[in-house]
């Protein structure tokens, strides 16, 4: 591969160097932040020899070369281009600089509630157990094992704005247990439960007078919005006082004044004034969905895919909270959001089914699944959107879904999940829920299936304009391929073999870097998976690639976003150029620092240069151990 003839080829679609604002890369991607989008023609780039796919996100052109490919590339890109290379941090800040205010305030949201998607979920699926089991089991709702774990159910709902807060003050670089303390003060025993003051009288509620205020004596359970500006103006105090107040009694003045004045902002300003404004999204959200006929339901389907693709769909985080942070909760837009992810799989999958090509079709397939488990990017950006009237028969499923949905009136009683795991969280609803899945799928199936028009068919009657209908394929009269000699990969972990679908990275489990598994490991070691020689071992150690003897090129690529660990936790025995026999040890990990900093510890098994063979078939699920046989190239 000619290396410079890629770099350069990426750099005549982009617009040239002068509308390159940042460049980086990562482990297999080039990161470029684009001054002027118009200027970018994707179709071209993917058609660069060694470009394996290229989508926009957080602001950034990624464009995926795939590792060892990806470095080289690189250095070309800064050769021939002159603009100075960055780190994929620098990258993510000029993005972020280049997004509006309205996209980088979308984003902060994303920011600070996935983190907690965790605690809502295991809430929201304590609830919807319990509440199937009460309802096939009437006499368990009063025994003392329900109530225990009932009282399980509420607890991350009812501390909602604490862990809010802890959040939004990572995201905003200040104390996380002054934050904690910020946002318990909202919710303090010795205020009104939100949640009862709808059945109390206005001259019930207790009030302070202060500052020539009325304040009621209220808390902030279900609110979100005013713990998240508060913990903005607290985290910015903070860091203003730490600025100005000497060293010698920063360590007392800070803590003191920003919890003081923060406290009583946020009772007497901050917290009356965003109460109401919290209130008005969620009204508007709610009325939208709950418009006559399912219109809302069918308008919110139909776009949402839109929105997933421009960024917008972080500020759904925040509307789902409101509504399971209601008492009982009741998430109406979840279901909608499962009728739009379903539509895509769906759409996804129609491809697949009608492709003749092996790699379009390996392509297809595991994105529409992953979008059937909620996660959508493989799908919407690796095949619906390349292929226009996928994406749109998605949307047509996704609206019927959606209009299903909000006839029905299904209620979910937590966020962060979609798809087939949402039947855990709609006991109540899971005939209904079923329905509107069905529903969408079929739609958006049929109408992908018939408007989905192949490439290596279109070739057969016209092959030149076959080449520009399927951006996936560099050319598809390239049809015979010469016999290669059959290569085993073996196992390099200790651990579960899973299917590379399974992978929690899209890019992984879409295999757009490749065909392959993965492991789960139960060990901290990696092993050559063959006689060969190691081509690289990454600087962060979180990764090696190597090549068999008779070529077939391996990335091992030890959990997901390690790289973010910069080598810690990671040691290395081998170096880049060194031969290695089947079973020597190349890396070793420690799984428990991997996952103490919020990481998957699944390790991806990738052939890089699956185009160059036929077929790499995974031969083994379950328990593998170092030495067994997972893949076979032939």
């Amino acid at each position: 591969m000619d290396y410079r003839k890629a770099a350069q080829g990426v750099l005549d679609n982009i617009g040239g160097a002068s509308n390159v604002a940042s460049a980086a890369h990562c482990a297999t991607r080039l990161r470029l932040v684009i001054k002027d989008n118009s200027k970018v023609n994707k179709e071209a780039v993917e058609n660069v020899e060694g470009v394996k796919g290229c989508f926009e996100a957080s602001g950034q052109l990624q464009v995926i070369f795939g590792t060892g490919t990806v470095n080289k590339v690189f250095d070309e890109f800064i050769s021939i281009s002159g603009v100075e290379a960055g780190t994929k941090e620098t990258a993510k800040e000029a993005a972020a600089q280049k997004q509006n205010p309205f996209m980088r305030a979308i984003k902060t949201l994303g920011d600070v509630f996935v983190p907690i998607i965790p605690a809502i979920v295991a809430s929201g699926l304590l609830n919807g157990i319990l509440g199937g089991l009460a309802n096939a089991f009437p006499n368990l709702a009063g025994s003392d094992y329900y109530n225990m774990i009932n009282l399980f159910a509420g607890a991350a709902l009812s501390m909602l704005p604490i862990l809010i807060a802890v959040s939004a003050a990572k995201k905003f670089g200040g104390n996380p247990y002054l934050a904690a303390v910020i946002g318990f003060i909202m919710i303090h025993p010795n205020l009104i439960n939100a949640w009862s003051v709808a059945t109390m009288k206005a001259a019930d509620i207790p009030v302070w007078k202060v500052f020539g205020l009325t304040i009621q004596q209220t808390g902030y359970q279900g609110h979100v919005i005013p713990v998240i500006i508060a913990i903005l103006f607290m985290s910015t105090l903070e860091k203003w006082l730490h600025k100005h107040v000497p060293e010698i009694i920063d360590l007392f003045v800070t803590p003191l004044v920003t919890v003081l004045v923060t406290g009583v902002l946020t009772m007497t300003i901050i917290g009356p004034i965003f109460k109401v404004v919290e209130d008005w999204i969620l009204l508007a959200a709610q009325t939208l969905i709950g418009l006559p006929f399912g219109i809302g339901g069918l308008l919110i389907g139909f776009f949402y895919a839109f929105t997933v693709v421009a960024g917008f769909h972080h500020m759904y985080n925040m509307i789902e909270a409101q509504m399971v942070s209601q008492d009982p909760p009741a998430n109406i837009w979840m279901p909608v959001a499962t009728a739009a992810n379903v539509g895509q799989g769906a759409a996804a999958m129609a491809v697949a089914f009608k492709t003749k090509s092996e790699k379009t079709k390996s392509l297809a397939l595991p994105a529409s699944l992953s979008a059937f488990l909620g996660i959508t990017e493989p799908a919407i950006f690796g095949v619906n959107i390349r292929y226009r009237t996928p994406f749109i028969a998605g949307c047509f499923g996704g609206a019927i879904g959606g209009m299903i949905a909000s006839l029905f009136g299904i209620k979910a009683t937590a966020y962060g999940i979609t798809g087939l795991f949402g039947f855990l969280i709609t006991t109540d609803f899971w005939l209904q829920y079923a329905i509107v899945m069905i529903a969408s799928f079929a739609v958006a199936f049929i109408i992908s299936f018939i408007l989905y028009k192949d490439p290596e068919t279109v070739a057969k009657a016209a092959p030149e304009a076959a080449k520009a209908a399927d951006p996936l394929e560099k050319d598809v009269q390239q049809a015979v391929e010469s016999p290669v000699k059959e290569t085993i990969v073996y196992a390099p972990a200790e651990g579960e073999a899973i299917p590379s679908s399974e992978v929690e990275d899209p890019t992984f489990a879409s295999e757009a870097l490749g065909k392959g598994m993965a492991i789960r490991p139960s060990s901290g070691k990696i092993f050559a998976p063959f006689d060969g020689t190691v081509d690289m071992v990454f600087d962060t150690k979180h990764a090696v690639a190597v090549s068999s003897d008779s070529g077939v090129e391996v990335l091992i690529h030890v959990g997901i976003d390690t790289v973010n660990m910069k080598g810690e936790g990671f040691t290395a025995h081998v170096n880049s150029g060194d031969s290695v026999k089947k079973g020597d040890l190349l890396l070793e990990f420690d799984m428990d620092k991997i996952r103490a900093a919020g990481y998957k510890t699944t390790i991806p098994v990738i052939v890089t240069n699956s185009d160059d063979y036929n077929d790499v078939k995974a031969m083994k699920t379950g328990p593998v151990k170092p030495g067994d046989e997972v893949l076979k190239v032939c």
